[in-house]
């Protein structure tokens, strides 16, 4: 019994893909679920499954060409029809060859040499990343303070002249879009979350026993930028060009910027105005892997309606990140460092203490935000996170 493997739904809005990759050859055997192709559409890359457990009979779309929604990928056949299928590909050179059909069975080995020719050379440098990666393993001390990944791909990249990937493209076009489109400028605040780190330090071990995920930062950063939008729903916001509109969001659907060895992604927590932190860190950590891993779907990346990057992350104080399209702002978390700084003793008297300080920027499209709104944004989350009155959220049990 043969198996069609055709494109399935990927996303509201996703019409069509582009096989980017097979990861299996025709004469494979392939298990029920197991990765048989890459597909791109216009907002992530994604693996597309086995239906069933048998032999890659035919790829009816080869890599790089985009097909429709539905569209038959390739057939799977019974595991006791392995040899049927070899002659199907055989058609192909036959063309080339007609006035020799004997010749026809030779050029049968060739299909082999070509997942290997397509693989080999550095045009598809993003997929050769995973290989390579134990090499830098090893000389890991000569680059110690920098993340294994990132090493890898630079190593990788030096003296090389590549083809530009596809989502690279489409985080390009994105970018340069929004650019064009938008009037964008910066505004930043200085954060001092001492306390938010000392609450964090105290109920991290307990929140990893109890929810299973670590307790980083960045759960207490979505949870005080959910908040504040909903006290300023100018920043949660949407202009509608053709219109002449503008929509004011109920919802806090925020895209968490991820570093993958693929590109930057970002996936969305839906309705994270209406979690905890504990429902925001499994959010985080459950779409972060799922990014970093290539499992995303095109729902995982639609919807947001704010973004907040932590490019703290990497060490930096802070960055002017660009407004994604169809939204008027995004956050941008700087490295948290510690450093003398004025701390209100009592009313009167004010000292110097060692403080952990942190600035936030806000960039924001300038036809939809004002510099005050802007200012008054960025100062609420200031005020959440100083505060840091968290332990309600950090109870057992509380995930909404």
């Amino acid at each position: 019994m043969a198996f069609s493997v055709t494109l399935p739904a990927l996303g509201e809005s996703v019409t069509e893909g582009t096989v980017t990759r097979w990861l299996k050859q025709v004469g494979d055997s392939v298990e029920v679920d197991e990765p048989l192709l890459e597909i791109s559409t216009d907002k992530v890359d994604t693996e597309i499954p086995s239906p069933a457990a048998g032999i890659l009979v035919s790829i009816s779309v080869p890599e790089d060409e985009t097909v429709e929604i539905g569209a038959v990928l390739g057939v799977i056949g019974a595991p006791d029809t392995a040899q049927a299928p070899e002659p199907a590909p055989a058609p192909a050179p036959a063309p080339a060859a007609a006035s020799t059909p004997a010749a026809v069975p030779p050029p049968e080995p060739t299909p082999a040499p070509a997942p290997v020719q397509a693989a080999a050379p550095p045009v598809v440098v993003e997929e050769a990343v995973p290989a390579p990666a134990p090499v830098p393993a090893a000389s890991a001390p000569a680059v110690a303070a920098v993340p294994a990944t990132p090493v890898a791909s630079t190593l990788a990249l030096r003296g090389q002249t590549v083809a530009m990937t596809r989502i690279r493209r489409i985080i390009g076009d994105n970018l340069k879009q929004a650019l064009l489109e938008q009037a964008q400028l910066t505004s930043v605040v200085e954060v001092d979350v001492t306390v938010l780190l000392r609450l964090r330090n105290r109920a991290k071990e307990d929140f990893f026993a109890r929810e299973g995920v670590k307790l980083s930062p960045m759960p207490f950063f979505v949870k005080a930028a959910a908040q504040a939008l909903k006290a300023h729903p100018v920043i949660n916001a949407r202009i509608n060009e053709g219109e002449g509109t503008i929509t004011y969001f109920d919802r806090e659907n925020i895209g968490i910027a991820v570093d993958t060895d693929r590109g930057l992604m970002t996936p969305v927590i839906k309705d994270a105005g209406d979690l905890s932190i504990a429902g925001i860190a499994h959010a985080t950590a459950e779409l972060a892997g799922r990014a970093r891993s290539g499992h995303l779907t095109p729902d995982d990346v639609s919807g947001a309606t704010f973004t907040i990057s932590n490019t703290g992350s990497r060490g930096a104080l802070f960055d002017t990140v660009i407004v994604p399209p169809g939204q008027a702002a995004i956050l941008g978390i700087g490295a948290t460092v510690k450093r003398l700084a004025a701390v209100m003793i009592d009313e009167d008297t004010v000292g110097l203490g060692v403080r952990d300080m942190v600035y936030l920027s806000l960039s924001y499209d300038h036809r939809l935000v004002d510099g005050a709104d802007a200012s008054r944004y960025l100062t609420a989350v200031k005020a959440i996170l100083e505060a840091a009155a968290f332990e309600g959220d950090l109870s057992p049990g509380s995930r909404t």
